[in-house]
């Protein structure tokens, strides 16, 4: 069943006769519209697409099955008089990607009953499909590939932000649009720091370097993070990188379909908590990977959502130790139906450079 058709189902079980789509994440998702401005209207028996002179021509390229059709007013204006031309009532508006101040337009222009709705369209995006998954799982080899390639960059007297910037140009070459997020590159009691974007600071022997990082690939992203040794490193901090390590090998040997993400979590933490380490372990297993580099299911101790097959997540125990250091191991994994299939191979036993 399409995309279209999956939507339309969720639109009668919400009793909606039509849903607006601003995101423009999900308006990608749906139409394949990949330019910045647009709004979407699906109905039972109508799929339009509204956009300015400047995208119509990629519009009707990419949008396949919707009909384009040319705002020349406001497009506040334009939607009113295409959903009274649609002749439909109660429209869905995703509440979590629509300001107050559009909220009150469309209040006193439209003449149909406005639903605020949420999730509808990223509830679709959790269960990926065949074409997906291929981009998906490019994506990932790119930052394979990354891996390899940034390893004779990083030696003592780096800056973090040099091996940032080079990570970034390689995933360029490679075909990725951009990384997926502002990349990671945390060194010494840095690495203690989970989201310690590149910095000035030089890179020192006897440290660990965590790199975390992703290609933004044909509208995808992947995820990985790696933390190396630069030379010889501290007994504590070979038994902090030794804890990751197995405990991410234990949430990816437990993951299967229909566990929650609450129970996801508990793999690794368990393991985490048992080595006396609970404590510097703050943030989930895991998030789901997709158009977005951070959505749905998570990976989590509040997450009751049950894995499905095709949902593609991460999983990513860390330790961080305030003035000593941290380690966070990161693969991306496909849930399948009788366990998982990883998305990225780059190697995970410790690297001394």
């Amino acid at each position: 069943m399409g995309k279209l058709a999956k939507l339309r189902e969720t639109l009668k079980a919400n009793n909606l006769d039509a849903i607006l789509v601003t995101s423009p994440v999900n308006r990608q998702y749906i139409t394949g519209f990949t330019g910045t401005a647009g709004a979407v209207l699906i109905g039972e028996n109508s799929a339009r697409f509204l956009t300015d002179f400047r995208y119509t021509e990629q519009a009707n390229e990419q949008a396949k099955g919707f009909d384009v059709i040319e705002h020349k007013q406001q497009i506040e204006m334009e939607i009113r008089d295409q959903i009274k031309d649609m002749g439909v009532k109660r429209v869905g508006f995703e509440k979590n990607h629509v300001t107050f101040s559009q909220y009150e337009k469309y209040q006193q222009i439209l003449e149909a009953e406005l639903v605020p709705v949420g999730g509808l369209v990223e509830e679709l995006r959790l269960v990926k499909d065949e074409q997906e998954l291929e981009i998906l799982k490019k994506a990932a080899k790119i930052a394979d590939d990354a891996f390899e390639h940034i390893q004779q960059y990083i030696k003592p007297g780096v800056k973090e932000i040099d091996i940032s910037n080079e990570l970034e140009f390689f995933m360029r070459k490679q075909g990725a649009v951009s990384s997926s997020f502002d990349i990671i590159v945390a060194s010494g009691e840095r690495s203690a720091l989970p989201h310690g974007v590149a910095s000035e600071k030089k890179i020192q022997a006897g440290e660990l370097v965590t790199l975390d990082y992703g290609a933004l690939f044909q509208g995808y992203c992947s995820d990985i993070t790696r933390t190396f040794a630069i030379g010889e490193i501290s007994k504590e901090l070979e038994n902090i990188y030794d804890t990751v390590l197995k405990a991410q090998q234990t949430g990816l040997a437990g993951i299967k379909p229909g566990i929650t993400g609450k129970e996801a979590d508990a793999l690794t933490r368990d393991y985490i908590n048992e080595k006396g380490y609970g404590q510097y372990f703050g943030h989930s297993t895991g998030h789901g990977l997709g158009m977005e580099v951070h959505e749905g299911p998570a990976l989590s101790f509040r997450s009751e959502k049950r894995l499905e097959p095709g949902m593609v997540v991460t999983v990513e125990p860390g330790i961080y130790v305030p003035g000593v250091g941290g380690c966070r191991i990161e693969d991306d994994i496909v849930i399948t139906e009788s366990g998982m299939e990883r998305l990225t191979y780059a190697p995970k036993n410790l690297i001394q450079l």
